[in-house]
């Protein structure tokens, strides 16, 4: 059986658009041509890769959800066949694509993505933001490259960057201003926690702890939780690193127990990443790397 590579760049565009006349926009190709090469490759492959209702639009059938990660797949090899060619002509191109928590966008990224393009003019990056969850399951489907993530990693090969911690945050009039740690099973009650993916380490820490914590109120970022705190709502607790990434004029205080986490790259596999992407992590790694929080960091 050969399959038209043609009519599957359509169908991968079809599929991240969810709408034919949006993909023709973007293919510059007719919609009946689009929809023609779409039924092409149904009829080669036997299977029904879409659902197609007025009401609810396309949609992806199971089995086309499985031929969508194949296709991003063999889109990968051509991509990567590309770059080994060039990079054996010492000519670097094609496209690396990330995934990140926003926090690493803002503190991570943009002095390696610099440096990478400098470098690199021929290469395009793609970055795209979500929550740690959102970006497992990009690096899953193959969406994404390569993505920055916090732990666990699991099932992922990774590369930890940095070591975190989490703090609480009050605001300056607060009856705890004066305190150098805040303990967590004290004012468990008064807790505001960002979980925005700390979820897992907060529930260890519990865990191993024996506290028994009752959620009074969560909130998934950052910003929601600094105005939490400032209209008195109660003590914020969430990460150092993504605190850093936003401005505010709060008290930053230690815990106790310590939460602490990592945030690293995430890739199915770093040995069969393209040469790109191999380069963007090195570059990644020799910035901050050396930059890891130690013990006494964290204490």
């Amino acid at each position: 059986m050969n399959i038209n590579l043609n009519n599957l760049q359509i169908f991968l565009k079809v599929a991240e658009k969810m709408n034919i006349t949006e993909a023709s926009k973007e293919l510059f190709i007719s919609q009946p041509a689009v929809s023609k090469a779409v039924k092409n490759l149904e009829e080669s492959l036997n299977i029904k890769l879409f659902n197609r209702d007025k009401k609810n639009g396309l949609t992806l059938t199971e089995v086309g959800k499985e031929i969508l990660i194949l296709a991003r797949q063999l889109k990968g090899i051509g991509n990567k066949i590309y770059q080994v060619a060039n990079r054996e002509n010492k000519l670097l191109s094609g496209k690396v694509k990330i995934g990140s928590v926003p926090a690493a966008s803002t503190n991570i990224l943009p002095e390696p993505i610099s440096l990478f393009m400098s470098k690199y003019p021929l290469v395009n990056i793609e970055l795209a933001e979500g929550t740690s969850n959102q970006i497992k399951e990009w690096v899953k489907d193959r969406t994404v490259d390569i993505g920055i993530s916090i732990s666990p990693f699991d099932p992922y090969e990774f590369e930890i960057l940095y070591r975190d911690y989490m703090v609480a945050i009050l605001p300056h009039n607060h009856q705890l201003s004066q305190e150098k740690i805040i303990d967590l099973e004290k004012y468990c009650n008064e807790i505001i926690f960002c979980k925005g993916g700390h979820e897992t380490a907060i529930s260890n820490m519990f865990q191993k702890n024996n506290i028994d914590f009752k959620e009074n109120l969560t909130v998934q970022n950052v910003e929601t939780l600094i105005t939490m705190v400032k209209n008195n709502l109660g003590i914020g607790v969430t990460s150092n690193f993504t605190l850093s990434s936003v401005a505010h004029n709060l008290l930053v205080k230690d815990i106790n127990p310590k939460i602490t986490r990592d945030i690293g790259i995430i890739a199915h596999s770093f040995d069969e990443v393209t040469p790109a992407t191999k380069e963007f992590i090195n570059i990644m790694n020799q910035f901050h790397k050396s930059e890891t929080f130690s013990d006494q960091d964290i204490n």
